[in-house]
Order: structure tokens, then C-alpha cells, then sequence
């Protein structure tokens, strides 16, 4: 995997200086698995290119990262394409030019515009080679894209991408340590809120006005608990409270409708929220008046562990009844659940693969029996009103339905159970797409 920059006019040698690397002194580096290398194949006064290149030793990545990869990273290519790990890889190299931190007297060619021609490759995306080109025009490239020299060219999905205009080196480096994970829409390491640092420091400049900054935004965090810490993303999902004039997010609007029907059901002393993640609805349960017992069931001990640190952070105890972080699957059935008066699943289903949920909804149904279950889901038609087209609200949502595909799923599930069924919006009502939230309360018949 390889970047280039081609610079050429008067002053292209200036570029040396730029990225504090000697034309005459070859830079090698190891990190982490990887031997990274600059060479400068042309320097001349009116034209310098210099060509960083990074080789992958798939066996050193195993045995020096075990937490990121696995036995089947031996055969993987994904170490040989450009991407996260590639830019991460090559910051140290070119951190100077991207810090914009060169030796004073070089200082005022920082932001000098040079004709360049930057190409990287290969890299493997999902994205259409149209899609591609709209990160790059509107920032000022004319873009070419070209896929391996092979019999299967048309079907291959790696591309070597090169761009060229009139840029900064220092801007042609932020455009692409942020655009290429983004085409590669994969991340190596782990996401924290350094990332979003790191994103808004990059795209100082440029991605405020670019016309796809949301899409940017969502396949460079992506997760939604680092999108909506980002000052570039417009947080739609925020609906406002017209008669105060403030936001309430989607998230709190779609606990306090589950809290509002369970505060009406005549039956809550036992409740199972399943699927629990970080605990945040669980706790808010332990405060429903009438309630006695929660579990909070949630595969991830990850998550677990940040949910019983939840429970133990509330202070007023009065009335709170603590809930009980149990680790629990939907695939398996878990005599700990039955007969239960509420079970949960906010926001849950989506994460599974829709051919496994018909035997899921079978043993809540016929095995768990509960008096209540209550099921959330995204409303897919409201995406649009977020500008997300085809796209889903999360990466790992294996799907999304429309209000019909909804209902008729709700049918499907409980035809031949002794339960009645009630369909209902969460949040902002669109009048053609509905609100964002779709919300099923099944309970029994002799309830």
C-alpha cells in the first residue's frame, strides 16, 4: 500500500523542507508490524515526488496486536489495503507536513497552494466509484480511478485512486488521512473520543461546508456515541421541544415513552430488559413506582461492566430499586426470564439478523410468557429526513423497516401466541414518513 505526491512549478523543492524529510538520506521506519519507507523518485527544482509506501508483516500484526486480530488475519487482505491503519501507519512520517510545523523559515509555504497530483492504493470499499469522486470534487480535485490490472477488473473492488489540483500540502494531507478510512469505511483499532478530536482538527477548513460532511462524519466515528460529540454532525436526531425552545434527544423521547407504559400497566413488578447495553433505560426502571425486580440482561461484558458502574452511581436511593446486570443472549433460551411481567428489547432487533427472529419472538413468546413486551425499532422511512438516503442509523443494523414492513413482521410473530398487539410512533411526526421510532406493545389476552 503506497500514497505519492507529485509536485511541480517553481518552488516544488520547498516540499522537502515541508515534510522534514532529506531527499539525500532514504526514510525507513518499523511500527508495529509494518516497515515504512519514503523515497523522493523525482527532486528537481521545478518538480519533486516523493512515494511513502508500507509492507505489512501479517504474522508480526498477530503475535504484537492480539486484542485487534485474529488467526484468520493470515489470510486476511485487509492489511494491504489503504486505509485507517494504513494513514495511521504514516502519520509519524508525515506529521510535520500535516501539523503544518516546519522550520521557521519554511513556515510562510504552509499554506502556498502547489499544482500536486497525490494517487494512494490499492483500497477496497463498498462505495461506487462516483460516490469516490463527490468526496473529492467539491474540495477542489479532478479525480481518476483504476482498478488492477486483471481478467476480473469490471468485478475487483480494489481501486488506486489519484486525485490532483491546486492544494496546500498540508490541506491535500488532511483531506486524505480523513477521506481514505472513510472510502475504506473500516477501522483497525479502537474508536474513542480522541477520534473525534483528531476528525475535527483534520477537517478544520473543509468538511464544515462539504456536502456530504454527514456521511463523512458517520463512516469516520461511526458509532453514535462518538457522532454526536462531533461539531460536523448535524444532530437530527434531536427533536425540539416547541414550547421551551429546547432539544431533547431522540434517545430520552424513546425511554420516557417505554417508562410512560409501564407506568400505566397494572402488572411491573418484574422486568427484563433485554439487551441492555450500557444500562442507561435499566436505571431510569428503577424508579418506576410498582417496580420490584430488574434485569438487565446484555451479552457484552464490556458493557455490562459500564452498566453496573451506572447503577452504583446513583446517589438519592429513595424508592430506586438497583437493577441486577445478568449476562444473557437472545439466542438461548434462559429459564431466568420466564414469566416475567415486562420484557424490553429497545432498539435491539435490528442488531440481529432478520431470518433468526421469528425463533427469537417463538421463545419470548411461547417459552418466556410475559405479561408485556414491549419492542423498538427505527422507522426506515424517517431517514430521509436525516439525509441518509440508503443508509442505515448505525453500522451495525442489519436492517431497517417501513411502518408496513413493521406491522406486518408484528403479525408474523405473534399469529398463534395469546397476544394483542398495539403499534405506535415515537417522536416528531412527519406527515408523509411518520415519526422516528416505531414502538410494539404486545400483552397477553388474559391480562
Amino acid at each position: 500500500m503506497q500514497l505519492s505526491l507529485t509536485i511541480k512549478g517553481s518552488g516544488a523543492d520547498v516540499v522537502s523542507y515541508l515534510i522534514a524529510k532529506n531527499p539525500n538520506n532514504p526514510y525507513e521506519r518499523d511500527e508495529k508490524g509494518f516497515k515504512v519507507r519514503l523515497v523522493y523518485p523525482i527532486f528537481t527544482k521545478e518538480e519533486v515526488q516523493f512515494v511513502i509506501y508500507v509492507k505489512p508483516d501479517p504474522i508480526d500484526l498477530v503475535r504484537n496486536s492480539s486484542d485487534l486480530f485474529d488467526i484468520t488475519h493470515y489470510i486476511n487482505d485487509r492489511e494491504f489495503a489503504v486505509s485507517s491503519l494504513f494513514i495511521t501507519t504514516i502519520r509519524k512520517a508525515l506529521g510535520t507536513a500535516l501539523n503544518g510545523k516546519p522550520d521557521e523559515a519554511y513556515l510562510h509555504w504552509v499554506d502556498h497552494p502547489f499544482d500536486m497530483e497525490l494517487a494512494f492504493g490499492p483500497v477496497s470499499t463498498d462505495l461506487r466509484d462516483q460516490e469516490i469522486a463527490d468526496l473529492f470534487e467539491p474540495i477542489g480535485y479532478k479525480i481518476e480511478i483504476e482498478r488492477g490490472d486483471s481478467a476480473f477488473r469490471e468485478k475487483s473492488s480494489a481501486r488506486f485512486v489519484t486525485i490532483s489540483g491546486k492544494q496546500s500540502v498540508q490541506n491535500a494531507l488532511k483531506h486524505v488521512s480523513i477521506l481514505i478510512p472513510v472510502i475504506d469505511n473500516y477501522k483497525h483499532y479502537f474508536l474513542d473520543e480522541r477520534e473525534v478530536e483528531k476528525l475535527e482538527r483534520y477537517g478544520e477548513g473543509w468538511l464544515e461546508t462539504h456536502p456530504l460532511k454527514q456521511m463523512i462524519v458517520k463512516r469516520a466515528l461511526r458509532f453514535n456515541a462518538l457522532i454526536s460529540q462531533s461539531k460536523y454532525y448535524d444532530k437530527k436526531p434531536y427533536i425540539r421541544n416547541q414550547g421551551e425552545g429546547t432539544k431533547i434527544r431522540l434517545n430520552d423521547l424513546r425511554y420516557e415513552a417505554i417508562l410512560n407504559v409501564i407506568r400505566a400497566l397494572p402488572q411491573k413488578e418484574n422486568i427484563v430488559d433485554l439487551g441492555a447495553g450500557e444500562g442507561r433505560l435499566s436505571v431510569q426502571l428503577g424508579f418506576v413506582e410498582g417496580v420490584k425486580e430488574i434485569l438487565s440482561i446484555e451479552p457484552s461484558n464490556k458493557s455490562r461492566l459500564k452498566a453496573i458502574e451506572r447503577f452504583g452511581q446513583v446517589i438519592d436511593r429513595e424508592g430506586y430499586v438497583e437493577p441486577q446486570s445478568l449476562p444473557g443472549s437472545l439466542y438461548y433460551f434462559d429459564i431466568r426470564l420466564q414469566n416475567k411481567d415486562i420484557i424490553i428489547l429497545c432498539e435491539v432487533i435490528e442488531h440481529i439478523d432478520e431470518e433468526r427472529l421469528p425463533e427469537i419472538f417463538n421463545t419470548i413468546l411461547n417459552d418466556y410468557r410475559p405479561k408485556t413486551l414491549i419492542v423498538t425499532t427505527p422507522n426506515q422511512e424517517y431517514n430521509v429526513l436525516y439525509d441518509m438516503d440508503e443508509a442505515m442509523r448505525h453500522d451495525d443494523h442489519r436492517f431497517e423497516w417501513t411502518r408496513a414492513e413493521f406491522a406486518q413482521h408484528v403479525e408474523a410473530w405473534s399469529k398463534g401466541y395469546p397476544y394483542q398487539v398495539n403499534i405506535q410512533g415515537i417522536g416528531e411526526e412527519h406527515p408523509t414518513y411518520g415519526q422516528p421510532t416505531q414502538m410494539a406493545i404486545f400483552r397477553r389476552e388474559e391480562i
